[in-house]
């Protein structure tokens, strides 16, 4: 595959260069060129972009491809194949919004393992998939009801882990507080003890792994960072001291701010009034954490929480979630760099995805706009490659 009269984003310096033509082979881009396909070319090969910008293709890093929504509508004894189709159709959406690797970060049934082995063999066509199997949770915690791993000691979370790891998780979830999503729950109470959380990242450093949070509050953050938890989710309250901590450590940040800011699409998908009301009177607070953390110099990763690729009002999530990171303080640039090169990094892919240029995968977009300074040129995205393979195109 040729893709030609394209201007590449350098996604780390911004700079976007003059046309030229980029060759798509097994997966792996294989030359940028000025001079274009070579004689003899077949046309059906090639894909005129006549200008647009070309992006790396998306790497979202809070994904569910199973869980209902609203929660209290989920199923622990669903019949499995219903949970897959819904993973695949979900998967395939996202594909379609750009997202060419997703982060699953619990799954009903594990069936984020199951579509990712359904893919290497295509039998669907669908993400790069980082697979985390279920979540680990206690029992009454705020996984309650959604098919998770329960454990209620040191032990059991060292076992649950294990277990989801051995499976092919690449990476582990934890809950260490409360949520929003139930009128119930406190953000700030912190669900786990050091002990256990300490449990489970043992149990990944073992595997060569990493562990991810979902977390609320500044208590329980600062204790997850300071034993070893890598990526944290949401971040509702955050105070000076643990957004220094978090960018001490280098550790990742996915606000999620679509959960508290995008409440019409929580309207939609029949979240109760409660739950809206409680959303949206922590809206304020979590954008000053954002904020902090933004300003501390905490890496953010681009997360949707709801599915990446589900669209309201003709924006994905996918896309909705990195507009959203410039209420943080990111410039368009640094909002695209959360959803692209950073997630790459996190995942530890970044060797072949996350960047356009010779030898990594050919996971590409083509929009008709200039994104560092405007993101919502990806709303009329033209293009979608994933692995040297055509997705879809208007040109």
């Amino acid at each position: 595959m040729w893709l030609t009269d394209g201007r590449v984003l350098d996604i780390r310096t911004g700079e976007i260069g003059g046309p030229v033509s980029i060759e798509a082979r097994d997966g792996v881009i294989t030359a940028i060129t000025a001079d274009g396909p070579p004689a003899g070319t077949d046309p059906a090969e090639v894909i005129d972009l006549r200008g647009d910008v070309v992006t790396p293709g998306f790497v979202t890093v809070h994904t569910h491809l199973t869980i209902v929504h609203p929660l209290a509508a989920a199923d622990e004894s669903e019949d499995r194949a219903g949970m897959a189709f819904r993973a695949a159709t979900r998967a395939a959406d996202a594909l379609q919004a750009g997202a060419t690797t997703v982060r699953c970060i619990h799954e009903m049934g594990g069936m984020d393992l199951a579509i990712r082995q359904s893919a290497a063999k295509r039998d669907i066509r669908i993400p790069r998939v980082m697979a985390g199997g279920r979540a680990v949770s206690h029992a009454d915690g705020h996984g309650k009801g959604q098919d998770c791993s329960y454990a209620e000691d040191p032990d059991q979370f060292y076992a649950a882990a294990k277990a989801e790891l051995e499976a092919g998780a690449d990476q582990v979830k934890i809950f260490i507080t409360g949520g929003i999503a139930r009128a119930e729950e406190d953000p700030q109470y912190q669900e786990m003890t050091d002990d256990e959380i300490a449990a489970v990242v043992r149990a990944a450093q073992e595997h060569g792994k990493y562990v991810v949070a979902h977390a609320g509050g500044s208590t329980a953050i600062r204790a997850a960072v300071r034993l070893g938890v890598r990526s944290f989710e949401h971040g509702y309250e955050m105070d000076e001291q643990t957004v220094r901590e978090m960018a001490a450590a280098d550790v990742y940040y996915s606000p999620t701010l679509g959960v508290t800011h995008n409440l019409e699409y929580k309207q939609h998908k029949g979240f109760g009034n409660a739950s809206v009301e409680k959303a949206t009177r922590m809206a304020e607070l979590h954008l000053a954490s954002a904020k902090r953390a933004a300003a501390a110099g905490v890496t953010f990763t681009n997360g949707t929480d709801f599915p990446p690729g589900d669209v309201l009002h003709g924006r994905s999530q996918v896309v909705n979630e990195m507009i959203l990171l410039q209420l943080a303080g990111l410039s368009p640039l640094q909002a695209l760099q959360a959803s692209t090169v950073n997630g790459a990094r996190l995942c530890r892919i970044e060797d072949t995805v996350g960047s356009v240029g010779v030898g990594m995968a050919a996971d590409l977009l083509a929009v008709p706009g200039d994104p560092t300074t405007d993101l919502t040129v990806f709303d009329a995205m033209t293009t979608v490659v994933a692995a040297g393979a055509l997705v879809r195109t208007t040109r």
